[in-house]
């Protein structure tokens, strides 16, 4: 990532670490994502959730509607990524 998006992309999460309520969150994602994006979002957090749960491919696939390409993707993020869908699935887990 070169860094003058780099700088770009820490003024996105500043905005959304400034959110207050899930109101407000939902307002700027609708305000900035299509419906389309924003369900994409959504898909990629339910297939993590139920990756980590230990859910294979096909149940998820057919659970959540998604082709097993779009779980592979999703589970090579939670294998090799930043380790930003486990913070925020056990998070969300401890408020539940």
């Amino acid at each position: 990532m070169n860094n003058d998006f780099a700088h770009r992309a820490e003024k996105l999460y500043e905005a959304v670490l400034c959110l207050e309520t899930k109101e407000e969150c939902a307002a700027f994602f609708s305000d900035i994502c299509t419906i389309q994006e924003v369900e994409a979002l959504v898909q990629r957090l339910e297939i993590a959730k139920c990756l980590l749960d230990g859910k294979n491919y096909n149940d998820i696939s057919k659970e959540i509607g998604v082709s097993t390409a779009t779980i592979c993707r999703v589970g090579k993020c939670i294998k090799y990524g930043d380790g930003g869908y486990k913070t925020v699935i056990s998070r969300t887990a401890e408020e539940e």
